[in-house]
């Protein structure tokens, strides 16, 4: 499978430059001037496309998606479905990490592994978390550190519920010993090794994570805390995580350009902080007793049209943006053949039009998977 983009603005996700970008099999063979004649000499069946006036990123990476849905809250109804791969595709997403939320009884570990592999199978990167809200957490060993050397899919643990009526309410020293035994179970398997933390709306808000670094030998590169934008005071917290060294990520809604602009004025460190969309994820409402108010389910596609909104409605540059959907998250998660554009890397490239930001084609690890609004790849029972 040999595919050649040329005349393409490539942002990598720093912009190089207009140039050819050229995916053989599942790999970016080559950036830059592009022989086609001696492809063509060679009879191999090859694709060109044209991207003239188009932009070439790198694929996103979603750090955050309920690939067998989430919920529950509200009683067994309220339960979210399985995604779909046409809804990540849709996305511009060629690699998710899936995981579980508050229910580790009726959903499983096992039920989310197998989700991920037949993700692979239908042409999309997928990882999982081992764990959910609880501490002690749901693995599918004995405990994290054997599942993430164990299985090739785990790569950390999550998503731990911290300051939230909903989380286990772990001592401090629960948390060390989890985070020391994920940290350790990455070293051993050559992983990201990273705990993965849910941030609850309580007034606590980042400071078990705080209380880690101080008191024990935790590397803080192995926090990684989520749903960060629940109030300003949170927010705050989270400049002041990830400027020690921590990874802080916002879950994507109609004010991601504004919490990403407060976090540049205010001194955030731009490399330690991510974007997610939740996906399938349940969007439960709770009032200051909490009681569950209503509920609604994340997409996926909302990490797109926020990443667009903060260029276009919130002037942030594009290589700015980019980073934190791509480069950012390659780098918490140690995924070293994604997020970038560049030589030997995973071929997950999408094609923007340059004005619009639209997606007109996605390819995953060389696959074409999308082409200008058409699906080309569904998932299996996908009519």
């Amino acid at each position: 499978m040999i595919t050649i983009i040329k005349n393409a603005d490539i942002y990598a996700p720093k912009p190089v430059g207009q140039t050819s970008v050229l995916l053989i099999n599942q790999k970016i063979a080559k950036i830059g001037n592009v022989d086609e004649r001696a492809i063509e000499r060679l009879g191999i069946e090859y694709k060109i496309i044209d991207a003239e006036g188009s932009i070439a990123v790198p694929g996103f990476i979603d750090p955050h998606v309920h690939l067998i849905g989430g919920g529950g809250e509200g009683g067994f109804a309220t339960r979210t479905p399985e995604i779909q791969l046409s809804d990540i595709v849709k996305s511009g997403i060629t690699t998710v990490v899936g995981l579980l939320g508050t229910d580790g009884t009726t959903r499983h570990m096992t039920s989310l592994l197998a989700k991920a592999r037949g993700l692979e199978e239908e042409g999309m990167s997928a990882f999982i978390y081992t764990g959910n809200y609880a501490v002690p957490t749901t693995t599918i060993t004995s405990n994290v550190k054997d599942d993430i050397i164990l299985i090739d899919k785990i790569i950390g643990t999550g998503e731990i519920a911290i300051s939230d009526s909903r989380s286990g309410q772990p001592s401090l020293h629960e948390l060390a010993k989890l985070v020391a035994e994920t940290r350790v179970g990455g070293m051993l398997s050559g992983k990201a090794g990273v705990t993965h933390f849910h941030t609850g709306p309580g007034k606590a808000y980042l400071s078990l994570l705080h209380q880690l670094l101080k008191d024990y030998d935790i590397p803080p590169s192995q926090l990684y805390a989520t749903h960060i934008t629940r109030s300003q005071e949170l927010f705050d917290d989270a400049i002041c995580l990830a400027n020690k060294g921590g990874y802080v990520d916002i879950t994507a809604d109609d004010r991601t350009g504004e919490w990403i602009t407060y976090y540049r004025k205010n001194g955030g460190n731009m490399q330690h902080l991510t974007l997610s969309s939740d996906g399938n994820g349940s969007l439960p409402k709770f009032n200051e007793l909490g009681n569950l108010l209503g509920f609604d389910v994340a997409s996926t596609q909302t990490l797109y049209q926020q990443v667009i909104a903060a260029v276009k409605d919130h002037g942030i540059p594009l290589e700015e943006v980019l980073p934190l959907v791509t480069a950012n998250t390659a780098t918490v998660l140690k995924m070293t053949n994604k997020g970038r554009i560049q030589e030997s890397n995973d071929a997950d490239v999408l094609i923007l039009d340059k004005e619009s930001l639209a997606i007109q084609h996605v390819f995953a690890k060389g696959r074409h998977m999308f082409k200008n609004e058409k699906l080309l790849v569904k998932g299996t029972f996908e009519r």
